[in-house]
This record gives C-alpha cells, structure tokens and sequence, in this order.
C-alpha cells in the first residue's frame, strides 16, 4: 500500500471504514420501506436518521480503533484489515478529537432531527432524545468493554435492529407495530452475521487479548454453524411479512430467498477456509449479502 500521510484525509476516510456503513443503512431502509408501507413515509427524517447512523458507526469504528490500539490488541499477528491508530496513520491525540467530533455532528443531526419531526409540540420528542443518549452510551461501552466480556452479539440485536429500524419507522408514522419488531429482529440478526465472521477470523487472536466472544467461549462449530443460522432465521421470520399481506408470495422468492443462498454459499465458502487472512473474504460476501438483503427486502415491502 502507498505510504499515508499521517491524519491526512485519506488516513480518516481508511479509520471511518466506509464499507460498515452498510450496517448503519439497512436499518433505515427497511424501516423506511415499513412506514412507505403503511403510507406513512417522510423522507426528510428518513434522510436524517440515515445520516445520524452513519455519523455514530463511524464514531464507534474510531473509538474501536483507539481503544484496541491503547489496549493493545491490535497486535503484529492481526488478521483483520489494518488499524489507523496501530499503523501510524492517525495519532491518539487526533483520533480522539475526531471522536468528539463525529459525536457532535451525530447529535447535531439528532437535534435537526428532533424539531423535523416534533416542531414546537410540548408533548414529543423526549424519547429520541433518550434513544440518542443510548446510541452514544453504546458506541463507548460495546468497543471498549462489552464486547470483551461476550456481550456484542446481543447488542448488534439491539443497536443495529430495535433501534435504528424502530426509531426510523417511529419519526415517520410516530407508532411502533408489530411488524416493526419482527422487522427489527430480522434486521439486527442478518447484520449480526458479520460480527460472527469477525469474530471467527479472530478467535484465537481473541483469546490472547482475553476478549471472551461467543465463539470463543464455545469454539469454532459453535461460530460456524451460528453464522449459518442467523441468516435462516432471518429468512424464516420474514414469512411474516407473507402472513400479514405485507410481502407477496411471489416477491418472498425473489427477496428473502436469494439473500438465503448468497448466505449458504458464503458460509459453504467459510467452512472450507475456516482460518487465516482468506476469511477476510468472507467479511467482503457477508457485507454484500447484508445489502442485497436490505435492497430486496425493502423492495418488496414497497412493493406490495
């Protein structure tokens, strides 16, 4: 790779990952596509909520960042792409700064979005509040310590599901059904899939360090077979969808199904590398298979 200027703007764009903002805009989209749905779409606070998630997941990418590095686990045996902080191309003291301030810019989208969707109602709007207190509470506790401790998987459920597709659905219809719950689910397990080939490709790295991940408290089958779980559950429980008039049969084959064999192949492709830099590959298909999954999906709502 060409030698990078420290804190130089293409050493930022390399710490803010771009390619795990796909995380961040699945949920918006299938919750948007939920409220286009029921005929409530908005899509100036749509457009926001999208902003604001892709403003905290590059936040919690650079907190990730300067935690491991002052850790130290991001060590010379990593097998994960590499780190600005440990490479040299961002210093700790610029790193914390870009920190603070991609948490200011998310809570300045959060505030914009606030009075878009409440205006000058007295009797609004505390909960968007209190749900973005949670996003920045989370964006430190999971890099730096839960994550540690075995807690991440749950919390993608939570973070990358209940919340953005809720919260995205709710500044638009200002309700919370129950299709958006099992959208929620299905949403924060499909994106689950690609900490679970994070954490496979780094298990015995992992181990070192002492950060105690589902796979690595269980082994390697156990992360294996969860990986290919997740995304048949996911599948599984957008039947749903069909049962409530929301999907056509028809549109099920063509949007949930074919998210399920990319996934299958994927994982098939998993299970004959099982270790080394080659999984990282795997990251790549996963991160593709999560966005046709959201593309195919929210076409289908909409289209029904």
């Amino acid at each position: 790779m060409k030698a990078i200027t420290t804190n130089s703007f293409h050493a930022w764009v390399l710490a803010a990952r771009p390619k795990t903002l796909t995380g961040a805009i699945i949920p918006v989209l299938i919750g948007s596509a939920l409220a286009f749905a029921d005929g409530k779409s908005d899509l100036i606070p749509a457009l926001l909520c999208a902003l604001f998630a892709c403003g905290m997941q590059i936040a919690a990418n650079f907190i990730n960042d300067l935690y491991d590095y002052l850790k130290g686990s991001d060590r010379t045996d990593r097998l994960g792409p590499e780190r600005a902080c440990a490479q040299g191309w961002i210093t700790p003291i610029a790193m914390k700064r870009g920190i603070m301030g991609m948490l200011v810019f998310s809570c300045l989208i959060g505030c914009t979005l606030l009075r878009q969707c409440w205006g000058q109602l007295p009797h609004g709007g505390w909960e968007l509040i209190l749900l973005g207190l949670l996003c920045v509470i989370f964006a430190f506790l999971y890099t730096t310590v839960l994550s540690y401790r075995g807690w991440g998987d749950l919390l993608v459920l939570v973070f990358f599901g209940f919340i953005p597709v809720g919260g995205t659905y709710y500044v638009q219809a200002h309700a919370i059904t129950a299709d958006v719950w099992i959208a929620s689910l299905i949403c924060g397990l499909v994106i689950d899939t690609l900490l679970v080939v994070n954490n496979y490709r780094d298990r015995e790295q992992d181990a070192l360090s002492g950060k105690r991940t589902l796979v690595v408290r269980f082994g390697e089958p156990f992360g294996r077979y969860l990986y290919l779980g997740l995304g048949v559950s996911a599948v599984l429980l957008s039947l749903w969808f069909v049962h409530a008039g929301k999907i056509e049969p028809l549109a099920f084959i063509w949007a949930p199904c074919i998210y399920l064999y990319l996934h299958v192949l994927t994982w098939r492709k998993m299970a004959a590398i099982r270790n080394g830099r080659k999984l990282n590959s795997i990251l790549g298909e996963t991160s593709r298979n999560m966005l046709f999954f959201g593309l195919l999906l929210s076409a289908a709502l909409m289209q029904a």
